[in-house]
């Protein structure tokens, strides 16, 4: 990854913990095009997604772990990226724990870090050079 990620998310989704196989997905959201592949492509493997609208999970061919996603809201200029996947994991802790309504009761939450119930809205917890990507990426985009 070139630069810092828009924003880290805590996912606590049922949808999440199914696609991990734990009790939340760690995913940093960055631009595709910061994103450098050392080697190799990934394989893309489509998967159910909450919203009916599916997600892309780019997964390493040779030892099928995901890399990162793509999800209908942001298509493909946004990267979901698999913190746990980083050189350096513990440098992105989350900005945000999301869909906490569904957080399996024994995990428990930092009180300095927002958490909201379902989603959010990210004019509310983005910093503004964040937003700023971000506008970016949907007026190129068209939206």
């Amino acid at each position: 990854m070139r630069g810092r990620p828009f924003f880290v998310h805590c996912c606590h989704c049922s949808w999440c913990q199914r696609e991990t196989g734990s009790a939340f997905a760690l995913n940093a959201m960055i631009e595709h095009d910061r994103v450098d592949l050392l080697s190799g492509a990934p394989e893309r493997i489509m998967t159910p997604s909450l919203s009916g609208k599916g997600q892309a999970i780019m997964r390493c061919p040779a030892c099928r772990v995901a890399l990162w996603s793509h999800y209908a809201g942001a298509g493909e200029a946004v990267n979901f990226m698999r913190v746990g996947t980083l050189d350096d994991p513990a440098a992105m802790p989350p900005d945000i724990h999301i869909y906490t309504s569904t957080k399996l009761p024994w995990v428990g939450l930092p009180a300095d870090v927002p958490a909201v119930p379902e989603f959010y809205k990210a004019s509310d917890y983005w910093p503004p050079d964040a937003m700023a990507r971000w506008q970016a990426i949907r007026s190129r985009a068209g939206n």
